[in-house]
């Protein structure tokens, strides 16, 4: 048979492509107008915490340590107004094979992949998922295939997934590297109907399902070592992934309300697909060109219906700057003797400064750390950004425009958060669900209400605003 592979080809048949690489029939789950069901969708997988602790341990992945970080604790106190300054703890993730929490999430997609009979493995990834995703194929005796959005159009590659690339090699997969721009999804289709290689999505529940483990672990590890629950977790957010399944995770060992707090780098004014910004930013993951898109439309994911949707679980959704991260990195590193690469140190950076809040007796964690290395390091970092003509200095943080400068704070005082509006989020959120839609279903209000994490009064006065009428 002869497929059309126009771009317009391959695009017409995208959900067919989808729901045979991920083995699911998303159409099942859909109710009322614009709902699904979401939890029935996540226990359909068939894979309990329990079943994913003894896969994830067979396979060299959890049970990373909890670690306390006395001096960044010290630090923070003497900043901090009298009687605060809560004990900082971090999950020291970099410790899983590939290198960072990813692992989690790869465990149980190529498990998953194995078990179903699919001849190899692919992603669509730039960092650190794509060698955790190798790492596990290379476990399972899969062939994997990662495809990366590497360039700009002078050839010119970021160094973080430069070095990701050589990961993925190193770990036996295929890399495809392309420049930056829409092509990355026409080829990502193309290589699925080819191969008939599974899809091991980030936004698949077997993607989420993996980081429920993180989150439990991090229940069950501060118990034993102080002997009480973390007042907040604070959780890196880019497609919200992690903070879903860790907060999905933290909410079945634990019937005590945990903070979650969902930590961006501020990567405002960049458009994440613009040529002409691809190098002009520092991070590739964990800043608000993923956090914020994905929190108000969360299907805007490479599945029909991502499992990723964090507007579940977030108490509070706060920024940091990029000069902040590079600067509580080199804190981590010199002062805890712990070096670990910048990008899961966006919630150690807001952690810091959240913690400030708090009272001494209490705990804040950070949920994860990765790895770092050649490309990966802060200094590559700082030093490839300086090449592309970013202004890097010390000072307030908040004179940063990302894209033109990177300010390291001139002391720790000038580390702070920015809250960001949950109920402009929620109502943006609302919108994007009901689209052009002007009357929807009762069973649609309910929904809104659990995607949300919103009462029913909030919910219809933002329908009665966008001029929505719903079923009573």
């Amino acid at each position: 048979m002869n497929r059309d592979l126009s771009v317009t080809g391959v695009l017409s048949r995208k959900n067919a492509i989808m729901r045979t690489s991920v083995g699911i029939d998303y159409s099942q789950y859909e109710t009322g107008t614009i709902g699904f069901d979401y939890e029935r969708l996540m226990r359909d997988t068939g894979y309990d915490l329990s079943a994913i602790r003894a896969i994830q341990s067979a396979y060299g992945v959890g049970n990373t340590p909890l670690k306390e970080l006395r001096h960044l604790t010290a630090l923070a106190r003497k900043v901090a107004a009298p009687g605060k300054g809560a004990r900082i703890f971090i999950k020291d993730e970099a410790l899983n094979d590939s290198g960072s929490f990813k692992a989690r999430r790869a465990s149980i997609s190529c498990y998953h992949a194995k078990k179903m009979g699919f001849p190899g493995v692919i992603t669509a990834t730039s960092g650190n998922y794509g060698a955790a995703v190798a790492s596990q194929t290379a476990k399972h005796g899969l062939p994997c295939i990662v495809v990366q959005e590497c360039y700009d159009s002078r050839g010119i590659g970021q160094p973080e997934i430069i070095e990701k690339a050589r990961a993925c090699e190193a770990y036996g997969a295929e890399v495809v590297q392309l420049s930056v721009g829409p092509e990355l999804f026409y080829h990502f289709l193309t290589l699925l109907e080819e191969t008939g290689y599974f899809n091991a999505s980030l936004y698949t529940p077997f993607g989420v399902q993996g980081i429920e483990t993180l989150g439990a672990e991090l229940i069950e590890d501060c118990l034993k070592q102080t002997g009480r629950l973390p007042d907040r977790v604070v959780v890196t957010n880019a497609g919200g992934g992690n903070l879903t399944g860790t907060a999905r995770g933290i909410r079945q060992t634990t019937n005590q309300r945990i903070e979650i707090v969902g930590a961006s780098v501020n990567l405002k004014g960049l458009h994440m697909a613009s040529d002409k910004d691809f190098n002009r930013k520092s991070f590739t993951t964990g800043h608000t060109g993923f956090g914020m898109p994905f929190m108000t439309n969360p299907d805007r994911s490479d599945v029909p219906r991502s499992a990723a949707r964090p507007l579940r679980y977030i108490d509070r959704y706060v920024t940091v700057n990029q000069g902040e991260v590079f600067f509580i990195t080199q804190a981590l590193t010199v002062l805890e003797g712990i070096e670990r690469g910048p990008a899961g140190n966006v919630s150690l950076a807001a952690g810091f400064a959240l913690a400030q809040e708090m009272d001494q007796d209490q705990i804040l964690i950070v949920q994860e750390t990765e790895y770092t290395g050649a490309g990966k390091h802060h200094q590559a970092q700082l030093a490839f950004a300086r090449e592309n003509g970013i202004d890097i200095r010390f000072g307030d943080p908040v004179e940063e425009v990302p894209g033109i400068s990177i300010v390291l704070p001139e002391s720790v005082g000038k580390i702070r958060t920015v809250d960001l509006d949950l109920e402009a989020i929620r109502r943006s959120a609302i919108k994007n669900a009901v689209k052009d839609h002007r009357r929807i279903q009762a069973s649609d209000v309910t929904y809104l209400m659990e995607e949300t994490n919103s009462s029913r009064e909030f919910v219809t006065r933002v329908l009665r605003d966008l001029s929505v009428e719903w079923e009573e």
